[in-house]
């Protein structure tokens, strides 16, 4: 055997070995990721009350969710929550992160129970919360000295649920800001401080841009959150009151289980996955030209 055929041999082994080795996570995509999405297709295009026989109907399904109204305003809720939460949890992070990323005493435990909350099961929480918001003997009225109904009036029932999810999620996006700002090596801040890049001008002109990664990683993964968000308004507002907080997860479960529809939730979930792609796409042509990922 020649040197040429030894080096051909030699490459396919490897080539063999290394599929070999991608097998398992090959499987655990198409089990979890490819397989899922070829079923929900394959369920819009259907029609199943979850007891009886399977009845293809085409477009029905598409045509009867993209005229819905209260899908629509269902989507136009869930925006109005990201819009509160997105932006409020990652100045509150960022914040956070700037406290904890000093190198002090304690700073790991800190960065324990501020994760603490993200890391508690959200049905748990949303429990907590009930009774801090109770308009009878709730923590929060008894603290203001007066009766709120905090998830009974429409007007304050989705500020309600987007300030227990930002409470849930500031621990989890600060960590992440908190390994980026220590990241930034320290003479380019030396740099800064030596041309008057002091207190706020630091913050703007330096840390800011430079963290211009992270933050990217933060908004994309803070809108995918909340678009999935479900345990925790089931536990506090069921999607009330008057769907004031029925969020598109909400309404995807309603349909599916309560008046067993799967195939119109289906159609639902690649709406909504399609809405997030080009939320997501405009967000990285947003950071695709402001963003360095070098020092």
């Amino acid at each position: 055997m020649d040197r040429t055929a030894r080096r051909t041999t030699a490459e396919h082994r490897q080539a063999a070995v290394g599929y070999a080795l991608l097998l398992p996570s090959l499987i655990g995509v198409g089990c979890f990721l490819l397989l899922p999405i070829a079923v929900v297709l394959w369920l819009s295009l259907h029609s199943w009350n979850l007891l009886g026989p399977i009845r293809f109907t085409g477009w029905d399904n598409w045509r009867s969710v993209l005229t819905d109204r209260q899908f629509g305003h269902s989507i136009l809720v869930t925006l109005a929550l990201t819009a509160l939460v997105v932006p409020a949890q990652t100045a509150l992070g960022f914040v956070v992160a700037a406290l904890l990323a000093r190198r002090g005493h304690g700073g790991t435990a800190l960065r324990v129970v501020y994760a603490l909350p993200w890391m508690c099961a959200p049905v748990a929480v949303g429990v907590v919360w009930q009774w801090i918001f109770a308009p009878t003997g709730g923590a929060l009225n008894a603290v203001l000295g007066r009766r709120v109904e905090w998830l009974s009036s429409p007007a304050l029932a989705l500020p309600a649920v987007a300030a227990v999810i930002v409470w849930m999620n500031v621990g989890y996006v600060a960590l992440f800001f908190v390994a980026g700002i220590r990241a930034i090596p320290a003479e380019i801040l030396d740099a800064g401080a030596l041309d008057g890049a002091v207190g706020w001008r630091r913050v703007r002109w330096l840390i800011l841009p430079l963290l211009r990664p992270t933050m990217f990683f933060v908004l994309v993964t803070g809108v995918l959150s909340v678009f999935q968000t479900f345990d925790a308004v089931y536990a506090l507002t069921k999607g009330g009151p008057g769907h004031s907080t029925d969020v598109v997860a909400m309404r995807m479960y309603s349909e599916a289980f309560d008046a067993a529809h799967p195939g119109r939730a289906a159609v639902m979930a690649v709406v909504v996955f399609a809405v997030m792609f080009v939320i997501t796409v405009a967000q990285h042509r947003y950071f695709r030209n402001r963003t360095s990922y070098e020092y």
